[in-house]
């Protein structure tokens, strides 16, 4: 039931994802959804766990060089909403519920914010101005994902992945790794 439902979710998002259209794709009656589910918002929040390998992933990018970390962040994002199905699909049901789902907007903010936060704060960055770059780079990448996967800009649909990190990383790379001050006076 959670993968039809996770299916359903992605391809028509909260609003357009019915308990009998998932009932349907899961091969069983709607009561029995209903019955372990008592709703599709109860649904819907069971959908959205994401596994831990996908957690580890946007993780494991601040972990690297910091000269690459834009890319590695980018790279392991789009991993994570490309690659393995179950994973990929809720994430993207998540975007197309966070539309229409305060549960589901505040469970994308929390994803995506709280693993570029973590890794921004490891570059001694006072916690405001660490939040604001994560917000940032959330929004970007977000924005990317938009256009990719939902909305289908079919230049940006069609595009290797590997030429989008190179592109989008540098941008990244700048708002996920705060200026060095210099360690020497600029006189001498």
């Amino acid at each position: 039931m959670l993968d039809a439902a996770r299916r359903q979710f992605a391809a028509a998002g909260f609003k357009g994802a019915t308990i009998r259209a998932i009932a349907a794709d899961a091969g069983v009656d709607a009561a029995l959804v209903m019955q372990f589910f008592r709703s599709k918002d109860e649904l819907f929040g069971a959908v959205m766990s994401i596994s831990p390998e996908a957690l580890s992933r946007i993780a494991g990018a601040f972990s690297g060089p910091l000269e690459s970390v834009g890319e590695q962040a980018v790279r392991a994002y789009l991993a994570v909403w490309e690659g393995d199905q179950p994973d990929a699909d809720a994430l993207r049901a998540m975007l197309r519920g966070a539309v229409s789902s305060e549960q589901a907007g505040a469970q994308l903010r929390e994803f995506i914010e709280s693993r570029l936060s973590e890794g921004v704060r490891r570059f001694g960055s006072d916690p405001h101005d660490a939040e604001l770059r994560a917000a940032l780079a959330s929004s970007m990448l977000i924005g990317i994902t938009v256009g990719r996967q939902i909305v289908r800009v079919s230049v940006l649909a069609e595009e290797d992945r590997e030429a989008i990190v190179r592109r989008v990383g540098p941008a990244l790379q700048a708002l996920l790794v705060p200026p060095r001050s210099p360690t020497c006076c600029p006189n001498g």
